[in-house]
């Protein structure tokens, strides 16, 4: 028997992009049920979905809870639904025919997360993948290139995931610490943190549709000023060393890129000290997390 996929979309003003990107799953060559969990959209999405999309699930928020609260309502249901798989896919992204099937059939139990190898919409790397599995990806092309193969990567952006209902299980949810960055960073350590594996396969790939769109010089500097919330919060440092640590990356941020923001960050983030600690401590229980 086939295993169950349950491909989960969570979309806030998401009508540019959500009919490429359920059509893609309508056509995948890999039978999957499609829930769409919508983090009140002002624009048409909610309209599209249900005239055009009747077989998508539509589950409609009151409020922006953000990306990782969104997809833990999919776990949640995957859970008791009974699905071997959840695939996480970005609003802004579409898989291929093949993309489903060829990560199902690269599957072995001691991976919790398996990407495809992500796209931009004009056929390149996505140039945030590029950077963060690249490497990894060049050394074992040169050993291998078998269709089933796993790349392991310390991380991969959550555009693409396919969740193992095990991991669901062990990991749980994506922490309330993250709200709109950082919760597939903290997924990925909390599931390095419980001994399950993350990789990329080369032999499927998907596309995350975002080239065209540049983040500002601020912008890019709060996405940085999230690093210092994920470390803090990786249940294999050490909270004590790392409480002590992050401020100083802050400031240092801060004069990396002659910006203000970052010192200016360093009172709220020592002052979440105790409330950073204390959902630290929760990521370790089997489930953390889930609704």
């Amino acid at each position: 028997m086939k295993p169950k996929v349950l491909v989960t979309v969570v979309t806030f003003n998401a009508a540019e992009w959500i009919r490429k990107c359920l059509q893609s799953v309508l056509r995948s060559d890999y039978r999957c049920d499609v829930l769409v969990v919508d983090n009140a959209s002002s624009d048409d999405t909610r309209d599209i979905i249900r005239t055009e999309f009747p077989a998508v699930e539509l589950i409609e928020s009151r409020s922006n809870a953000g990306f990782g609260a969104a997809n833990n309502i999919g776990f949640r249901l995957a859970l008791d639904r009974g699905y071997d798989f959840v695939y996480l896919l970005n609003q802004d992204a579409w898989i291929e025919k093949d993309t489903v099937g060829g990560l199902i059939a690269a599957y072995r139990p001691d991976y919790g997360v398996l990407s495809p190898v992500q796209k931009s919409a004009s056929g390149k790397l996505d140039v945030q993948f590029a950077r963060k599995c690249g490497k990894y990806l060049k050394v074992m092309s040169r050993i291998s290139a078998a269709s089933d193969l796993v790349v392991d990567v310390p991380f991969v952006m959550a555009a693409h995931w396919l969740v193992s209902r095990q991991a669901i299980l062990t990991v749980g949810g994506f922490s309330p610490v993250f709200v709109h960055r950082g919760e597939d960073d903290n997924y990925l350590d909390r599931l390095h943190f419980h001994g399950m594996r993350c990789g990329v396969v080369p032999a499927v790939s998907a596309v995350h549709d975002r080239q065209s769109r540049r983040l500002s010089r601020q912008e890019r500097v709060k996405w940085k000023c999230v690093g210092p919330v994920v470390r803090i919060s990786d249940p294999r440092k050490c909270f004590a060393f790392r409480a002590l640590a992050e401020p100083v990356e802050l400031a240092a941020i801060g004069v990396r890129n002659f910006s203000t923001l970052p010192f200016k960050e360093i009172p709220e983030f020592v002052k979440s000290y105790p409330t950073l600690r204390r959902f630290r401590k929760a990521s370790r229980r089997k489930g953390a997390f889930l609704p």
